[in-house]
């Protein structure tokens, strides 16, 4: 592969489409377009691009035909049309009056594009460089038989889908699938950035948080490329936030909070001395933000938690994975399987006591607005979605991940979910579900605590799922805790969940479901399921992901043997206990021998020869 095709590599990857023919059209590369006569005839009178030409220059042409990096058509736009051009280096992206085509890329692709605009509405894309971390990109609008082109510079140095460039052109919201990828790769920029520019841990948050919750004001959308000061620009946000928050019943202390922040940050002269528009500027971040992120969280049939993946990523670059602040985010699939769990539906009413950025919530979003109508949609909306919240940062990134849904700002509570006054709030809301996944030894607190405060808040008969170290389960410990629950609420049944399910960090959780205010009677079983193999594994860089696409088949099975009762041999069980015994699977399912190998016993040996060394019982 020769250098430039580097460059052209990262395109088509960054555009998520190969050469040839496309769900929303076709790309063509090199010009090869002999099946559209009128592209084709247009490349002809450009000919190939002469080293030095004035753009308004008709006159000047080389002979032979244009050929593009890529010329991209579309199915339901025969209007409108992309033309790409690429350079391998970044000092042939661009010259001043950009009148030398042949050997740069913004030059080549206006070149081109001031010929393909005679019949069609022209989106020209110049991109340079060989490294997705520092690759520049400018992308124009030259519509059909204007003589002035612009610049659209919210797409600078970036690359978007295909659609969503026509999206952009509109001015409607873009909507980009759920890209691990792309999350890893703009935090690790973000990060990168603000570190350079001293931004404090606390600020990110609330920075990245605020930036998202403006994008929802749509003057602040429009205007913000044109701001000429990077005071201008930090103003526009707090005004932005403001509106936003206002508009949603948020209490004015959280607005001005989220506000002070942005005020300090206008005093960062490092971060105000970057010129607007420039990479690394305030402009930047919001581009990045608005072109990446959000099309991911206002994605439609996303259940998954892009804002709180994104800050997850984030911070594991501050050091550590985030853990010591708070941010030991839930698997996706774990919270789709919690939510099924408990029967989430358009009915339902759901709350989740300690919600961080609101993972569970935007889940259980997800599943309520399937088979809802428009009027059962707004219900759910403005009284189906509860949460609580003690952390500033994860509040604040709750909101913005709830506004941007449309939903729920206002349902969700800054403060301590043990407070009487937030406990009487929700009490009075007759939420029938509740998800939480409590803080791990971080408060005075129990993990079972939480869960005792979360059955208590629901109405009798709703279901509340948790997810909980497995020391929880276990009859030595908690057992006043323990002895109070099963007092007032029924345990129906417990998921010992895979070992590795929360890596990198290495805690080993079960999932318990419980039904609420009916006293657990131990005469009548409870079941167990042991779930240790979700089909996920480890892949460098990516932790662990569903390479292998088992994961929805074996929700299923889970789920069907919780709704059967089934005791299948080594997998699930049925068994009556009281706050003395122990709620793991592994204490009373029947082993399978048969699927036991020599390698298991050996691991085994190893397994416990390590703990001995360890523990110091042996050296």
């Amino acid at each position: 592969m020769t250098i430039e095709q580097y460059t052209e590599s990262i395109t088509l990857q960054e555009m998520k489409c190969n050469i040839g023919k496309t769900d929303f059209g076709f790309v063509f590369p090199q010009g090869d377009v002999e099946s559209i006569d009128k592209i084709n005839k247009l490349l002809k009178k450009a000919g190939g691009k002469p080293k030095e030409c004035e753009l308004d220059n008709y006159e000047q042409c080389s002979g032979g035909k244009g050929k593009p990096e890529y010329i991209i058509t579309f199915n339901d736009d025969a209007s409108t049309i992309i033309v790409v051009e690429c350079k391998k280096a970044i000092s042939q992206h661009i010259t001043p009056k950009m009148n030398h085509p042949k050997n740069y890329a913004v030059d080549g692709v206006l070149y081109y594009a001031k010929f393909l605009k005679e019949e069609y509405n022209v989106i020209a894309i110049a991109i340079s460089g060989t490294k997705k971390d520092n690759i520049k990109v400018n992308t124009f609008y030259w519509q059909k038989k204007q003589d002035i082109f612009t610049e659209l510079t919210k797409a600078r140095d970036i690359i978007l889908e295909p659609l969503n460039y026509i999206e952009l052109i509109k001015g409607n919201k873009l909507k980009k699938a759920y890209s691990l990828d792309e999350i890893r790769d703009t935090a690790i920029m973000m990060h990168n950035a603000l570190r350079e520019i001293k931004v404090i841990e606390g600020h990110k948050p609330i920075f990245i948080a605020g930036i998202l919750i403006a994008l929802n004001d749509s003057d602040f959308c429009k205007s913000y490329s044109s701001l000429t000061s990077y005071k201008t620009v930090i103003q526009n946000i707090q005004s932005a936030i403001e509106n936003v928050l206002e508009n949603s019943e948020i209490k004015s202390n959280r607005i001005n909070y989220i506000k002070q922040v942005f005020k300090t940050l206008q005093d960062n002269t490092k971060f105000a001395d970057i010129p607007l528009g420039h990479r690394n500027s305030i402009t930047w971040y919001i581009e990045q933000l608005e072109m990446k992120i959000k099309p991911m969280m206002d994605y439609a049939d996303s259940t998954i938690d892009a804002l709180g993946v994104f800050y997850h990523e984030f911070i594991k670059y501050s050091g550590g994975d985030g853990s010591g602040l708070g941010i030991v985010l839930t698997p996706q699939h774990l919270t789709e399987f919690m939510c099924e769990l408990a029967g989430v539906n358009k009915n339902s009413k759901v709350v989740d006591i300690c919600c961080g950025s609101a993972s569970f919530l935007v889940t259980a979003m997800s599943k309520m607005f399937q088979n809802a109508n428009a009027k059962e949609i707004e219900k759910i909306r403005l009284n189906g979605l509860y949460g609580v919240e003690f952390d500033e940062g994860l509040y604040t990134l709750a909101i913005a991940n709830m506004i941007i849904r449309k939903d729920g700002k206002s349902n969700i509570f800054k403060g301590d979910c043990f407070n009487s006054e937030i406990t009487k709030k929700l009490k009075e809301k007759n939420i029938n579900i509740g998800l939480i996944n409590p803080p791990y030894s971080q408060t005075d607190k129990e993990e079972l605590e939480f869960t005792e405060h979360l059955l208590n808040i629901l109405v009798p008969g709703g279901v509340g799922v948790v997810v909980v170290p497995m020391s929880c389960a276990i009859g030595t410990k908690f057992k006043t805790t323990r002895e109070r629950l099963m007092k007032n609420h029924t345990l129906k049944a417990v998921f010992s969940m895979p070992d590795d399910i929360f890596y990198p960090t290495g805690t080993n959780v079960c999932v318990m479901v419980w039904e609420a205010h009916t006293p657990h009677n131990s005469s009548q079983e409870t079941f167990f399921c042991y779930c240790k193999d979700d089909g996920f594994v480890k892949r460098k860089k990516l932790g662990r992901i569903d390479a292998y696409n088992k994961w929805n088949q074996i929700k299923q099975k889970w789920l069907t043997l919780y709704r059967n009762r089934d005791i299948v041999q080594g997998i699930s069980a049925r068994h009556c206990v009281s706050y003395n015994d122990e709620w793991l699977c592994e204490a009373y399912m029947d082993t399978d021998y048969t699927k036991l190998s020599s390698k298991d016993f050996e691991q085994t040996v190893k397994d416990y020869l390590s703990y001995l060394v360890k523990s110091g019982d042996i050296e």
